[in-house]
């Protein structure tokens, strides 16, 4: 996991304890004056958005204990984690940019590529001026590499 990547579940999980917490608390503490709880739908929305915030709470503290923190920095060479990736579509011309990242981390939309992602594992270990074939949910795609940086 990159740093920004760990540090944004850190931030998330402050959130989770600091605001969210305490407010469900209090909006099922609300919920219970209103008397007859089998009937109540204010205190089972409570309830089961509480369920929902502790389990997340529970799955970022997992993920954090277990989190190897590498800073893509220190790195160069071929495709490895961390690289910065810009590549060609050899087919449409057109010239994308991703990151490649941990899987907890990852967001298309932000060019946060999944490490495990077949685009991800088709780059891992190439070079630039290398051509990767990939085969997508949309069908193959074949990309060029033109440039690889860390950090």
């Amino acid at each position: 996991m990159t740093r920004a990547g760990f540090t944004a579940l850190e931030i998330e999980l402050k959130q989770l304890k600091s605001v969210e917490r305490p407010a469900i608390i209090k909006a099922i503490a609300e919920a219970r004056e209103h008397g007859d709880l089998s009937e109540n739908a204010e205190y089972h929305s409570a309830r089961e958005k509480q369920s929902f915030i502790e389990g997340r709470v529970k799955e970022i503290e997992a993920i954090l204990s277990l989190a190897e923190v590498i800073d893509p920095s220190t790195l160069s060479g071929s495709v490895k984690f961390g690289a910065k990736v810009q590549v060609v579509d050899e087919d449409t011309d057109e010239e994308k940019s991703w990151q490649i990242v941990g899987e907890h981390e990852a967001n298309i939309e932000k060019g946060l590529l999944n490490i495990k992602s077949p685009i991800a594992r088709a780059l891992i270990g190439k070079d630039v001026g290398d051509s990767v074939e990939v085969r997508t949910p949309g069908g193959d795609k074949s990309y060029e590499i033109l440039d690889i940086s860390y950090g």
